[in-house]
């Protein structure tokens, strides 16, 4: 217990220093970021918490220091399995799938286009290719081993990150903020629904059996990163 308040006290200090060394970069030596990042302060804030935490998961699974914690928390989901549940999971996981994400990608950005929509077409686009990439770098990287404590389907890649959270969280996040700037109103039902969906694309794999619990949490973190970075850099370019 003592460990983990410690583990967040630092992170906390982490993202804290973080935020003020990007202040003062920002002030002395690019002041024409000054006000479009000052209008997002919320997305720094969550960009920075979300790429610190998922760098501190990352480095937990490189050290092999999740091990204990990921067998436990999995072997306690697989214990209250039922055959049943099996078939909802397995849908679930598909809208995560390169067979649903990538067309929706495709149309979506083709109507924001149509829509006159450039920036979010933009960020819709560049924030789900993008997770792609990252999903087929860090997992030719990693190459961890994914779970075996039963029977489960077979896919592509190694464990480490979750490339369906990853993606979903990518797109998702990147369509609630698309939401949010062209129709202010439907922000906290865009966000809502963003998480949800995020949420249960992450338990599925893991009551599927594919994927160790860090490997969701980092994807998730990671995934929804993307898009923030993103949309602050269109933002800091437009001024």
């Amino acid at each position: 217990m003592l460990k983990a308040l410690l583990e967040v006290l630092e992170l906390t200090l982490v993202v804290a220093c973080l935020g003020v060394a990007l202040r003062l970069y920002v002030q002395h030596l690019r002041p024409t970021w000054s006000k479009p990042l000052k209008r997002r302060r919320l997305a720094v804030g969550w960009a920075l918490v979300l790429g610190v935490l998922a760098t501190k998961v990352t480095e937990d699974v490189l050290d092999d220091e999740s091990g204990p914690i990921d067998k436990a928390l999995l072997g306690m989901i697989g214990a209250r399995m039922s055959h049943g549940s099996t078939s909802v999971f397995e849908a679930i996981t598909v809208t995560g799938s390169a067979d649903v994400l990538t067309p929706l990608t495709v149309v979506a950005t083709l109507a924001l286009l149509a829509a006159r929509r450039r920036f979010e077409a933009m960020l819709l686009a560049a924030s789900t290719l993008g997770a792609a990439g990252v999903v087929y770098v860090v997992k030719t990287v990693v190459g961890r081993a994914r779970p075996d404590l039963w029977p489960a389907q077979w896919y592509w890649g190694s464990s480490f990150p979750s490339g369906h959270t990853l993606v979903v969280a990518a797109f998702a996040t990147a369509a609630a903020l698309a939401t949010a700037r062209m129709w202010p109103p439907a922000r906290a039902w865009a966000v809502a629904a963003a998480i949800v969906w995020i949420a249960l694309v992450a338990i599925s794999r893991l009551a599927l059996g594919v994927h160790w619990p860090t490997d969701v949490l980092a994807a998730a973190c990671i995934g929804a990163s993307l898009p923030l970075g993103f949309s602050l850099a269109f933002d800091v370019k437009r001024g």
